[in-house]
C-alpha cells in the first residue's frame, strides 16, 4: 500500500498554503480518501494531479532574422 499523505503534507509538497489542497478536495479535483472524519491524499494522486497540470513550454524562433519582404 502507498503512502497517505494528511492534508498539510501535500501543501508542503506543493509550495502552498493548507487552503490551496483543501480547495482541490472540495472541488473534487483531486483524488482523496476518507478515514472517519481525516482526509488523506495518496502520492500518486498528488504526482498524478502535477503531471496533468503541468504546461510545457512553447519555444519560438527568433524573429527579425529572416529573409527582408
Amino acid at each position: 500500500m502507498e503512502r497517505l499523505l494528511t492534508v498539510q503534507e501535500v501543501a508542503e509538497r506543493l509550495g502552498t498554503s493548507v487552503r490551496f489542497p483543501r480547495r482541490l478536495i472540495e472541488e473534487r479535483r483531486i483524488a482523496f480518501v476518507k478515514v472517519g472524519r481525516h482526509v488523506r491524499i495518496a502520492e500518486s494522486a498528488v504526482a498524478s494531479y502535477v503531471r496533468a497540470n503541468t504546461v510545457t513550454p512553447v519555444v519560438l524562433r527568433p524573429v527579425g532574422r529572416g529573409r527582408a519582404a
